[in-house]
């Protein structure tokens, strides 16, 4: 009985056992390991984000500057306002061309990495591309304030070429205009085509590196020019990518704050407006309508993109 007991296999270990348990279950693992994402996720982030809807149905009492807590739609009203419409118009302009900007000077850069730039090269691009997210952006930002400024570096470069009529002209151009560049829209646009350029570039050059060479081939070997070629292979293949880098910089210019802020005129956009009614105002409701704004215009740009067929080839 000794010698049987002694011959008996020892159990196997914890750690073994329980690797078995979850092998067997692969649905309990799923479930295991996504729980903590999905947790942080709709709590957080839905929570959050349903705490802001909901406050945005509420509206501030005129006499007592309290908040109401009962449903209405007067606060998006105020949205109508012309004060508050100039804002979202202001703001939705600026992200547009900034996108726009962003899209026609990232692709020629893009399309050359991808295409055309040997590995040495490429690697120079990236590191490029990529050195500014390294410092701080606040730093960036005061930069280009101190390049921007009436005595900054790009006014002695004018003045240097003995343009400075033209940028006389420039600056005296009405509402983009202002006593310098960094008091201006003008400049307020440059700074954030600079900030969010990489955020473009990185998307388009990973898209174009996707699309077959043999495509590209095949379609000058089919008789097509260059340029039909572009238009009719390249972009389509590549578009996923624009709309991609699209995202970034239209959804970061939307709710971006700190650059309007230090660099422009003292007129507001939509994450100013969030900032002075949630802080300095005290109005939480007309804070939450106004970044409701973004989602939707950016609700309706994906479903525009969508539409058009940009996702896919992702």
């Amino acid at each position: 009985m000794s010698t049987a007991a002694a011959a008996a296999p020892a159990p196997p270990p914890l750690a073994r056992r329980l690797s078995t348990f979850f092998f067997r279950r692969p649905s309990l693992t799923l479930a295991l390991l996504l729980a903590g994402p999905l947790l942080w996720l709709g709590v957080v982030y839905l929570g959050s984000l349903f705490a802001l809807l909901l406050q945005s149905f509420f509206a501030i009492d005129p006499f007592s500057g309290l908040v109401v807590h009962s449903f209405t739609l007067a606060t998006y009203g105020e949205l109508f306002n012309a004060a508050n419409f100039d804002i979202i118009v202001r703001t939705v302009a600026m992200a547009a061309a900034v996108t726009v900007t962003i899209a026609l000077i990232a692709f020629p850069v893009a399309y050359y990495m991808a295409r055309y730039a040997s590995p040495r090269i490429k690697a120079l691009f990236y590191l490029g591309v990529m050195l500014p997210l390294w410092s701080s952006y606040l730093v960036r930002v005061y930069a280009w304030k101190l390049i921007l400024a009436k005595e900054g570096i790009l006014t002695w470069l004018v003045d240097q070429v003995h343009l400075t009529w033209l940028l006389d002209g420039i600056l005296a151009l009405p509402v983009v205009g202002g006593a310098s560049l960094s008091v201006s829209y003008i400049g307020t646009y440059l700074v954030f085509v600079y900030i969010w350029m990489p955020y473009m570039i990185l998307p388009i050059e990973a898209a174009i590196e996707r699309v077959p060479g043999s495509v590209i081939e095949a379609s000058g070997d089919l008789g097509a020019p260059p340029a039909a070629t572009f238009w009719k292979v390249i972009l389509p293949l590549a578009l996923p990518g624009v709309v991609a880098g699209s995202i970034f910089t239209f959804s970061l210019t939307l709710g971006d704050y700190i650059i309007p802020g230090i660099i422009g005129s003292s007129k507001f956009f939509i994450g100013q407006a969030v900032y002075q009614h949630q802080g300095t105002a005290g109005n939480i409701p007309l804070a939450a309508a106004f970044s409701v704004v973004p989602i939707l215009v950016m609700a309706g740009y994906l479903t525009l993109a969508r539409r058009m067929g940009a996702f896919n080839a992702l």
